[in-house]
């Protein structure tokens, strides 16, 4: 199943490149304020689907174009979750942060997650039970054990009320970490924590295939990923931090009162 999910994402790959050399002639719809949707997002994502579907024909499946399978429920066995483009903004302007997140649910534990950076031909790979890779070589969060030693990524949601409560957020965490950054693709940056390019991750109002894939990816490797109360139903909820075990608490203790 992971051995399709990557052969999925590169086909969405060969798409998503081809485009990225003429942006200007992509086609561009606003869902939402903030919140946008290309062709080539349409198109990658049926590439995708049409690839898990050929191989696993009774799979569900969950993507932020198409929305829910019609077999998707609460008692599907197996689920796709999928994001074609994570990071559509940057993508739109060509700016080079984005990429493929494909995940695999079973009984409603995910399983199996893909991330695929065709900006720069990086693979993240994870199994539940098995471990964290990155072009086939394992990866493990930092060793940092202190908030003070730290860069943290960042993002957050469109509308004015989001924006306002994130630059709370990031106040209370920049006056204790070395550096915050914000890049624009929550797979990406959940993907860097299990890296050990960054130390922790945050951000709210997120969907379920931005963070499925690249929260599997942090705890295979070694990392911890809960809610800003601790709670672990953020796929759910909607809200995540993201960090080695001893930054994770910290993270906690300064964001909780924000849950």
């Amino acid at each position: 199943m992971l051995n399709t999910a990557i052969k999925a994402a590169r086909r969405a790959a060969t798409v998503i490149n081809r485009a990225a050399f003429d942006v200007d002639r992509i086609a561009i719809t606003e869902k939402q304020h903030n919140d946008f949707v290309t062709d080539v997002d349409q198109a990658a994502e049926q590439a995708i689907v049409e690839t898990l579907l050929k191989a696993y024909p009774d799979h569900a499946v969950l993507a932020e174009e198409s929305g829910a399978s019609a077999n998707m429920n609460d008692d599907s066995e197996f689920a796709w979750i999928i994001d074609p483009i994570d990071g559509t903004t940057n993508f739109m302007h060509g700016y080079p942060n984005y990429c493929v997140s494909i995940a695999l649910q079973q009984r409603g534990i995910i399983t199996q997650a893909v991330i695929y950076d065709p900006v720069r031909n990086d693979l993240y790979t994870a199994s539940k039970g098995a471990g964290a890779f990155l072009n086939e070589k394992r990866i493990r969060v930092t060793k940092h054990d202190r908030l003070t030693n730290t860069l943290i990524s960042a993002g957050h949601g469109a509308g004015p009320r989001a924006l306002d409560e994130y630059l709370r957020m990031y106040q209370v965490m920049a006056e204790r970490c070395q550096g915050i950054r914000s890049a624009g693709s929550a797979a990406l940056e959940l993907a860097n924590v299990a890296a050990g390019r960054s130390d922790g991750f945050f951000e709210k109002g997120l969907k379920p295939w931005d963070m499925a894939a690249g929260a599997l990816l942090v705890t295979e490797a070694g990392g911890i990923c809960g809610e800003f109360n601790g709670e672990s139903k953020y796929l759910n909820k909607g809200d995540i931090i993201a960090a080695s075990p001893k930054v994770f608490g910290q993270m906690i203790t300064l964001l909780s009162p924000f849950a």
